[in-house]
């Protein structure tokens, strides 16, 4: 019997194939069984500590300018415009579809749920577990009733729990109007998707580039480096931005990770490619998800940005609870 799409329907494209979405040009992201087992067997994990003291932060309502505030992992607070938005929420202990078992978090959210301003609109990048947390989703709909933009599939996902969510879906390159003078385009990412063991890529994957009036935002998501054409395409469509919020971690082993996640060599690479004015480090240090030590990704940042004579303070690994107000110094392509 042929597979169907669970989550999707909608014609063949050039990164869709009528029943599951792929990175075009590029390796398949897909694992055996056998490749994980070798992973999991053959493989040696970092140990990580099973708690971090972090500090936490209480944001203003509203804001004047643009404001990005790290609340740990991929979630962040960015605040422009006047408008409040959230990038892939999770204030969960684990990043799993169970509470008792998966990836424990071993700092706390650097801002506390009950302490967050009023939420307008939530960007969701795909559906793992550690970025759509339907948990959370549950809770921010109950307190702020957020709008949530996704890429294609991930609203069956979100209504199957959430039935009368706002939901707002687009394809690569796509572009969603937001209040305030704020709207988000759609933009590749290489990556994949899966909830469970039958429903590999069938929901679509994305970063965002956020148009402000307070500047320019790049939130990538989950991302391998690929060859790099993507981002300069963000670059020559949509220009370059005044921050770009990078993943620095989850890539070890590399045989296994490359297609999927960048090391932070890499993440300079993707600042490179956009011609970003600054890039803030995320995906690191909150939950253990693959084999490197949890301070790694700080030092590979350090050592890769003295190799190619870059400023240290123009990308800078983002710990939970930190504030960064960025000044626009670019101009978007209208």
């Amino acid at each position: 019997m042929a597979s169907v799409n669970k989550y999707y329907s909608g014609p063949v494209s050039d990164h869709y194939d009528g029943v599951r979405f792929f990175n075009p040009d590029h390796p398949s992201t897909d694992r055996s069984a056998a490749d994980l087992l070798r992973w999991r067997m053959k493989e040696k994990a970092a140990r990580w500590p099973d708690a971090v003291r972090g500090r936490q932060t209480v944001p203003d309502e509203r804001v004047a300018g643009l404001r990005i505030t790290m609340v740990g992992h991929a979630t962040v607070l960015i605040q422009a415009g006047s408008l409040n938005l959230l990038t892939d929420p999770v204030w969960s202990e684990r990043a799993s579809p169970f509470s008792f078992a998966g990836p424990k978090r071993v700092s706390a959210p650097g801002v506390a749920f009950d302490r967050l301003p009023p939420i307008d609109a939530i960007l969701l990048s795909h559906n793992h577990y550690d970025h759509l947390d339907v948990a959370t989703l549950r809770r921010l709909h109950q307190a702020h009733a957020p709008l949530i933009v996704t890429p294609l599939g991930n609203d069956a996902i979100v209504r199957s729990v959430i039935p009368d969510a706002r939901v707002v879906t687009g394809d690569w390159w796509d572009r969603v109007e937001l209040a305030g003078g704020v709207d988000a385009t759609f933009v590749p990412a290489y990556h994949w998707s899966a909830r469970g063991t039958g429903d590999r890529r069938m929901a679509l994957w994305c970063g965002f580039m956020l148009q402000t009036p307070d500047g320019l935002v790049y939130f990538a998501g989950d991302t391998g480096y690929g060859n790099g054409e993507i981002f300069r395409q963000m670059r020559a469509r949509i220009g370059s931005p005044d921050v770009a919020l990078i993943p620095i971690g989850a890539y070890a082993p590399r045989w296994f990770m490359r297609d999927q996640h960048t090391d932070p060599e890499e993440a300079v690479r993707i600042m490179e490619d956009l011609g970003a004015a600054q890039s803030i480090g995320i995906h690191w240090g909150v939950f253990r998800l693959t084999d490197e030590a949890r301070e790694e990704p700080l030092a590979l940042l350090r050592d890769a940005l003295r190799r190619r004579g870059i400023d240290e303070r123009r990308f800078v690994a983002a710990e939970p609870g930190d504030v960064m107000d960025v000044a626009p110094v670019t101009t978007p392509i209208a």
